[in-house]
């Protein structure tokens, strides 16, 4: 069912557009931008894991932002939460623009796309499931993989369309926990990767992927508890962690590349994890933040 738009609350800067032009060159994202710059999006929601999808709007930075949703009433809270979070709306970023005050390398960081904010994964278990599918491969063959997957065994929801608009087209969603643990081997994949992703499944509906949860915890706490699944490293736990749950205050131990970007930033000598990290000490509370400008500042220069 559509809603009419509703109000995305959010505190600070925030430019949909710089958003939305960023997400086109986030490889994982099956989402994409009309002509008019609104950003659609099409995920299965917890807790209930139904295909929902949202239309979103801003007229101008910093403006109000405003969605419509295709989703069943008794979900429409928990979408407009999962909407808020993919889009790091649910996080006061009142501060942020105060990082570059005191650190001229951030004011260049920030100054390639003001308003911009990280833009997330639809959920903690489908950046589980990524990280999955994506081991040993290429990117853009892993967002391939994904993308078929979606259409051979996910769900088709419609978009909303704005007032006055001819029906929102449809689009794929990543298929929900219990679809994949009906299959007896998901598409494309090696036996190997089918189990594990079954596996994320079944954490999935356990709760052990929850978005809120994993932000609650400690978050040294939360990534041991990620490491727990099967498939899931150091790298894949700081990405489910950071891209999933939208965890806004964490320094990536395990991203060679934005430890490059980094080093060649500030102009460092062969620093350790620890010399890195005592930088990034300097951009609490929104490490996170500040690590996805850094590692997206290559696409960032040419936005």
């Amino acid at each position: 069912m559509e809603t009419d738009w509703l109000d995305l609350p959010f505190t600070g800067p925030f430019d949909l557009a710089a958003s939305a032009r960023f997400i086109e060159g986030f490889t994982p994202s099956q989402s994409f931008v009309d002509q008019e710059g609104r950003l659609r999006l099409a995920f299965p929601a917890s807790p209930s894991w139904e295909p929902v999808a949202a239309l979103v709007r801003q007229a101008a930075p910093n403006g109000p932002v405003q969605v419509r949703l295709n989703a069943a009433p008794e979900d429409v809270p928990a979408v407009l939460s999962h909407v808020q979070r993919i889009l790091s709306l649910d996080v006061d970023g009142s501060g942020f623009a105060d990082l570059a005050s005191h650190d001229p390398v951030i004011r260049e960081v920030q100054a390639l796309a003001p308003g911009l904010r990280p833009v997330l994964f639809h959920s903690p278990y489908e950046a589980a499931c990524w990280s999955i599918i994506s081991q040993r491969v290429r990117t853009t063959q892993a967002a391939a993989l994904k993308n078929q997957i979606a259409r051979r065994v996910g769900t088709k929801v419609a978009v909303p369309a704005g007032r006055n608009e001819l029906p929102g087209i449809q689009l794929d969603t990543f298929p929900a926990p219990r679809r994949l643990l009906s299959l007896d081997r998901i598409p494309l994949l090696p036996e190997v990767k089918s189990t594990r992703l079954r596996a994320t499944a079944e954490a999935a509906l356990a709760g052990d992927l929850d978005a809120a949860k994993l932000r609650a915890m400690p978050a040294d706490e939360a990534l041991r508890h990620l490491a727990t699944l099967p498939g899931i490293g150091p790298f894949s736990a700081q990405l489910i962690l950071l891209r999933g749950a939208g965890h806004p205050d964490v320094f990536a131990t395990a991203e060679p590349r934005l430890h490059q970007a980094i080093t060649a930033a500030y102009g460092l000598r062969r620093p350790s994890v620890n010399d890195l990290a005592q930088v990034a000490d300097g951009w609490r509370p929104y490490r996170t933040w500040v690590s996805v400008l850094f590692r997206a500042q290559g696409d960032l220069a040419r936005l």
